[in-house]
């Protein structure tokens, strides 16, 4: 257990068992999100919390660019068609009442889901994806809620400068690990030499494995709570090949490197203690390279000392209370675990609910997703949390207020 690590609730039993079934009235009729109270999460937070709550999503909506009916011949065609899959996702989002949306693969983000979420109180920020790439990673956050206070943009593509000698990654090295058809690459002084234009087709180079054009975006934001904590909020979208497992945990180093350094100045420039929020798809189940990096757990084969250190501690929301979800993604092809959101264990935040899922049985999920149901194959995952000011931390808040 990571020090200083609150004690967490304990997930009721009924959020194990799914939701539900689902009563048809029509064609089409989506889930409505529920979020299920922790027990125990009044009386152990009621002498410590100064009462303010926010609510974080994380959402991987499916891109419309990829939606097509080859891709997804299991899907009912009237659910795959853009005008009714928009309202279908507006609606879900509208009905999650977060406070802060991260969504992933978001399209369209101009044309239509910025002016749809601003008419509802929510400003945002968003990130396309780099190349020819037309989806991206937003951030969307009730204004009566929180501030935009700084942010930054995460560009995966940038750990191909590592290749080409200049230190863009996880501390003091330039440290990237690679795995080739050949070797294992550990540092930009073992990494080839080339003019960049022989290993263009090559998928064995660093330079064309590194460039997967994927992103994410994090800002700082102060709450709109007594205390005025700052909460750095993270999303991001890891390259999806399984077969590429050294690339994906090179983005997730990368990211964790680039959180840290965001968090310093954050920390810097408001004299203050932010908590630390990632959201995302991350491609990966639990037990994968990048799952075990970032939430801090060493793989059964290694012992425990040997976990890679991190530049910023982090532990998985639905893991830390009751377990990961059975599922995020569910199509006929591939059903498991593949969202996460991730938290700081500073003590300043405390999970006291959690959006519940459905489970393998339930009729709602039935024959894979997207359907008249969920308008993505992704599932929302989110909590709510609880301001914690202690004694102890309210003195720190207050040394540190802004």
């Amino acid at each position: 257990m990571l020090k200083g690590l609150i004690l967490l609730p304990r997930l009721p039993v009924s959020a194990a068992r799914g939701i539900r079934a689902v009563q048809m009235s029509g064609t089409t009729q989506l889930k409505r999100p529920k979020f299920l109270p922790l027990e125990d999460a009044e009386k152990d937070t009621n002498n410590l919390s100064n009462g303010f709550r926010f609510r974080i999503v994380s959402y991987n909506i499916l891109a419309q660019v990829y939606v097509k009916s080859s891709s997804f011949p299991h899907s009912p065609s009237a659910c795959l068609k853009w005008k009714a899959r928009s309202q279908a996702i507006l609606e879900v989002l509208k009905s999650l009442e977060a406070d802060f949306l991260c969504i992933q693969e978001l399209d369209e983000y101009e044309n239509f889901y910025k002016g749809q979420m601003e008419g509802t109180g929510y400003s945002s920020i968003y990130i396309q994806r780099t190349g020819q790439k037309r989806d991206g990673c937003g951030i969307l956050y009730k204004q009566g809620c929180a501030e935009l206070m700084l942010k930054e943009e995460i560009e995966y593509n940038d750990l191909v400068n590592s290749v080409n000698g200049m230190t863009v990654c996880c501390g003091n090295e330039a440290y990237v690990t690679l795995d080739t058809k050949e070797r294992t690459i550990k540092s930009t002084e073992d990494l080839p030499r080339t003019n960049g234009q022989d290993d263009k087709d090559d998928p064995s180079s660093p330079r064309i494995r590194l460039k997967r054009d994927c992103v994410g975006i994090m800002a700082a934001f102060k709450l709109n709570d007594p205390s005025h904590h700052i909460v750095i909020v993270a999303n991001t979208h890891i390259y999806w090949d399984p077969e590429w497992a050294d690339v994906k945990l090179a983005q997730a180093k990368y990211l964790l490197w680039r959180l840290a350094q965001f968090k310093a100045l954050v920390s810097d420039k408001y004299s203050c203690a932010p908590s630390v929020i990632v959201t995302g798809d991350f491609n990966s189940t639990p037990g994968d390279k990048v799952y075990l990096y970032l939430s801090g757990k060493s793989s059964n084969t290694k012992p425990e000392n040997s976990i890679e250190e991190r530049p910023i501690h982090l532990c998985s929301l639905y893991e830390s209370i009751g377990g990961e979800p059975p599922f995020t993604n569910c199509t006929p092809g591939f059903t498991g675990t593949l969202d996460y959101v991730f938290f700081s264990p500073s003590g300043y935040l405390k999970p006291v609910g959690l959006l519940e899922l459905p489970g393998p049985e339930s009729p709602d999920i039935v024959g894979g997703l997207p359907n008249h149901h969920h308008p993505s194959d992704h599932l929302p995952i989110g909590a709510d949390f609880e301001v914690i000011t202690s004694s102890t931390v309210q003195n720190d808040l207050e040394s540190l207020r802004i």
